[in-house]
């Protein structure tokens, strides 16, 4: 004995069924957390299928299901859905162990650790438009003036001029290649004899200090194993890509 009608569709448009089950798929579709099944819910999905429908029964009888770049918009979205559901289920088969997460972290812990080797600079500078001010200014500090009260008047670095031409703790190579290499000439406390040109401007440089790089703290492990995961899962997906495009015939 078949179903009722009412209970094997949502409704019927102008003829054409909404089967119920596409009401259980809109709700299985619902993003994380917002996802229930209540009869106010399903009213209000069955609404909007039926939106949808005579929408649908409307771009039909224009015509649009024929036009051939719509057909092929039509095969992509087919296909997202399709290889959607199938690379979740193949990461659900294959899924990242504690163990290769705890790899990837000490990975990266390690790549962070090479990347901080050398020393950091701590150092003032100040940044002027043209070479004989930058020589001028060099003059007056030599002379007994501030070096940061000249680096809140005349510095054009709007992000170390109101602090006196203070740059935080870097390796030289957080600057350009002239600055660096100037910076790294210098012994503590002294400023640089001639103007440091760059694309920036003409630039005075002061260090005043230098020390080992520390490597910056990795979070824990467990704040971090959920993005590790995620990271896994690509992997995973392009692994597969890999494989299947190698066992393919392509021409």
């Amino acid at each position: 004995m078949s179903m009722p009608v009412f209970a094997q569709n949502a409704a019927v448009v102008n003829g054409t069924a909404i089967p119920s089950a596409r009401v259980d798929a809109m709700i299985a579709s619902l993003p994380q957390g917002a996802q229930g099944d209540s009869p106010q819910i399903r009213q209000a999905i069955r609404d909007e299928l039926i939106n949808r429908e005579v929408l649908l029964q409307a771009a039909t009888k224009d015509g649009l299901t024929k036009d051939p770049l719509i057909q092929q918009q039509m095969a992509i979205a087919s296909q997202t859905v399709v290889i959607r559901a199938y690379l979740e289920k193949y990461i659900a088969a294959h899924p990242a162990s504690d163990a290769q997460l705890h790899a990837q972290y000490d990975e990266i812990a390690a790549k962070m650790k090479a990347q901080s080797s050398g020393e950091e600079y701590h150092l003032h500078h100040i940044l002027v438009d043209n070479e004989q001010q930058a020589k001028d200014l060099i003059a007056k500090i030599k002379g007994g003036a501030s070096f940061e009260d000249l680096a809140k008047q005349y510095s054009k670095d709007p992000g170390s001029a109101k602090n006196g031409g203070d740059l935080p703790w870097s390796p030289a190579d957080a600057y350009v290649p002239e600055f660096a290499k100037a910076a790294e000439a210098l012994k503590q406390g002294q400023i640089t004899d001639t103007p440091v040109h760059t694309q920036f401007g003409w630039h005075i440089i002061r260090l005043d200090g230098e020390r080992a790089a520390t490597a910056p703290a990795l979070p824990p492990f467990e704040s971090v194993k959920s993005q590790l995961a995620q990271e896994a899962q690509k992997q995973t997906v392009q692994d597969l890509e890999s494989k299947l495009r190698g066992q393919a015939k392509i021409q």
